[in-house]
């Protein structure tokens, strides 16, 4: 008889466990955004898919604008659905927008290291 050995439970119940592309940070694959390039005319946008229906290949994202944010600044989003040149993310931020107040904050750890001037 084979013994198979079963994996070690995911910290967040059965849910998949994706990356958000903007603070990198492992979470629920139920608590992001998944984010899919679509082409419009001779380029491609980023348009989100809440429901995680639509066809091809999907980024994650934390529904927050800081990690919004932080996914433009590094360019992310272009790496990580394979699509050359940097998609315009519009439609996301849009939807973003829709969702909710913005949160200032950036996620823990991701922030500027202090400086010599913001040290008291």
């Amino acid at each position: 008889m084979v013994r198979r050995i079963r994996p070690a439970p995911s910290p967040h119940g059965r849910s998949p466990t994706r990356t958000c592309v903007g603070c990198r940070q492992r979470a629920a694959a139920t608590e992001l955004l998944r984010v899919v390039a679509v082409e419009r005319g001779d380029s491609r946008v980023t348009v989100p898919d809440p429901a995680r229906r639509r066809p091809g290949r999907g980024a994650w994202l934390h529904p927050d604008p800081a990690c919004f944010v932080l996914a433009e600044r590094r360019r992310a989003f272009g790496r990580a659905l394979r699509v050359p040149g940097v998609p315009d993310a519009g439609a996301v931020r849009e939807y973003l927008t829709q969702l909710g107040p913005a949160r200032s904050e950036v996620p823990e750890g991701l922030g500027n290291p202090p400086g010599p001037t913001d040290e008291k």
